[in-house]
């Protein structure tokens, strides 16, 4: 009898646990990816952040989640080498691993990659505890490449960003009226981008299947109705003769904050749809494989189960309402000094990058994608803007990550194979 046969149950009932276990991670550590720029520049409160981000992380993770976790369950490990015995404890052996180290994390306010800690458990698994033969080594290049290639062209898009913010409204003879001309043209395309990816990738596992013209005008209805809000929002902001002496541009940033709340929305749903993989990938292989009672199923396109996205959701949204505000602050208040209309240029660029990224199954790295952001923004105001050893902290970090998910996983691997084989 095969271990799948025998502990069918215990195993699913062991592997949703860990999954939740590191879906409360996602949600602790890497949702400040999503929320600090809004608290650095000062849109939201750390409260008010928290709750735009349970409702958004919540949605981005359970509408769109499904395209990347397929590169998680299937990219990383050559299933067709690895009994199922073996291949369900080793997925579950990431899922604690990775878990663990973002627990470790998040208490002490380390901002590290959970896409760099499942990654790593699940190679450290494979290559140690089955042959170096199990890793799909070259599925793995498009996913390490998108680790650089992403902060890249997010700090492309950010600069770029920013540079128009300054052309469009700052550099002009009246930035407060150019601001509310321009600002909801920037809400448009965040509406735009967010509603396009939703239609053509998420809903097809809710029973909603778009084509893309369809989901082209059904996005720019969306990205209209967002636009439309924000100019009624930014009707009720009055030039303040008062502020602006202090601070020449303060009516035009609370433009600006209005817009960060959008684009703070934009940042959870992309965040949750890409990073729910994270948690759920490994998962939805070991709920494959039990529910086809030990077949090795896991080289197909199985869709992901709802319930599976929905426990994945769940998890994130528990761990950034328990844990969340220690790396909403070393984000939010660290890197550089933030305010919304960088911030914007910062969050707009991170999330259109996540979103083009998720869209295609690519599992990146939302904390590169944002420290690319930032770094691109800081570039465009000198290098001194840029707090160095705050980013050396956070590179260094990156640097652990990975090396830290294999050992733990193989250790976790080990234990559960004396455990139950």
């Amino acid at each position: 009898m095969s271990l799948v046969a025998d502990y069918g149950f215990v195993l699913l009932v062991m592997a949703c646990c860990f999954g939740l276990f590191m879906a409360w991670g996602v949600g602790a550590n890497d949702v400040s990816n999503a929320m600090g720029t809004s608290v650095g520049a000062k849109a939201l409160t750390i409260k008010q952040a928290i709750l735009v981000a349970m409702v958004f992380e919540f949605c981005g993770a359970y509408l769109a989640g499904g395209q990347v976790t397929e590169t998680i369950k299937n990219g990383i490990v050559d299933a067709s080498v690895i009994p199922a015995d073996m291949f369900v404890l080793g997925m579950m052996a990431s899922l604690l691993s990775a878990g663990t180290w973002l627990m470790v994390a998040s208490t002490r306010g380390w901002p590290v990659s959970t896409t760099h800690s499942i990654v790593g458990a699940i190679i450290g698994f494979a290559s140690v505890g089955v042959s170096v033969d199990a890793v799909n080594w070259s599925g793995l290049i498009p996913i390490v490449s998108s680790w650089v290639v992403t902060p890249f062209i997010s700090g492309l898009l950010a600069f770029g960003l920013f540079m128009s913010v300054q052309w469009l409204i700052i550099d002009t003879e009246d930035p407060f009226r150019n601001a509310k001309r321009w600002v909801p043209v920037y809400m448009f395309l965040t509406g735009f981008m967010l509603a396009l990816m939703t239609f053509t990738k998420g809903l097809k596992h809710v029973g909603l299947d778009f084509t893309t013209s369809q989901s082209v005008v059904l996005a720019a209805g969306v990205g209209l109705l967002v636009a439309i809000l924000g100019i009624l929002l930014l009707r009720r902001i009055k030039l303040d003769p008062e502020a602006d002496k202090d601070f020449h541009f303060a009516s035009v940033e609370r433009v600006f904050a209005v817009l960060m709340i959008f684009t703070a929305c934009s940042m959870a749903f992309a965040h949750g749809a890409s990073d729910v993989s994270n948690a759920v990938g490994p998962l939805a292989a070991v709920v494959g494989v039990i529910e086809a009672g030990g077949d090795m199923v896991i080289g197909g396109k199985s869709a992901v189960p709802g319930w599976v996205l929905l426990m994945g959701a769940v998890g994130i949204v528990i761990g950034l309402a328990t844990y969340g505000w220690k790396v909403i602050a070393t984000i939010g208040k660290g890197i550089t000094e933030l305010t919304p209309s960088r911030g914007f240029a910062a969050e707009l660029a991170t999330a259109a990058t996540v979103v083009a990224a998720s869209g295609i199954g690519l599992p990146v790295s939302t904390t590169h994608t944002l420290v690319g952001a930032v770094l691109g923004i800081g570039l465009a105001r000198g290098i001194g803007a840029l707090n160095l050893a705050v980013v050396g902290r956070i590179f260094t970090s990156w640097v652990i990550t990975l090396p830290v998910g294999a050992v733990l996983a193989i250790i976790y691997f080990e234990v559960f194979m004396l455990i139950f084989l």
